[in-house]
């Protein structure tokens, strides 16, 4: 089942639970995803589609961090949410072992030998670690073990 057809089921379902949080949050999804196709001229394939998710998981928390730094509790709990609904859909986060390992694994793959080649390695770790891992962190991983 492609995943756009999964989110699409989950709406269905929602909807027919009548859990309004959960509807708002599905079109939402699904108005990302139509959104990128439509700048695409064409279908998402999966891996496309969880690349929006992650963008959009990113725009979550970093609202989130804004909402706590204004003392709105309401759109916090909103935005986390929307987050957790996001989640669900995305693959399962990877651990900082096995991150590290990857990254370490990409470094001797690519020959790199200090941060100046940290272009080269991030070549290699992003495809493996998107919407598994925040691009941040990855990239702090590389910049730490490269220096």
């Amino acid at each position: 089942m492609k995943f756009k057809d999964k989110i699409g089921d989950e709406l269905k379902g929602a909807m027919k639970a009548r859990d309004t949080g959960a509807v708002a949050g599905l079109r939402m999804i699904l108005a990302a995803i139509q959104n990128r196709e439509i700048e695409k001229r064409g279908d998402l394939d999966d891996d496309e589609c969880v690349r929006v998710l992650s963008t959009l998981a990113k725009q979550r928390n970093e609202s989130i961090d804004m909402y706590k730094k204004g003392g709105r509790d309401d759109l916090v709990q909103r935005e986390a949410a929307e987050l957790a609904l996001i989640k669900s859909f995305l693959p399962a986060e990877l651990s900082s072992d096995e991150l590290a390992r990857i990254v370490d694994d990409a470094i001797a793959e690519s020959g790199a030998s200090g941060p100046g080649d940290m272009g080269k390695v991030m070549k290699i770790v992003t495809p493996k670690t998107r919407g598994r891992a925040d691009g941040k962190a990855v990239s702090e991983l590389v910049k730490t073990k490269l220096s």
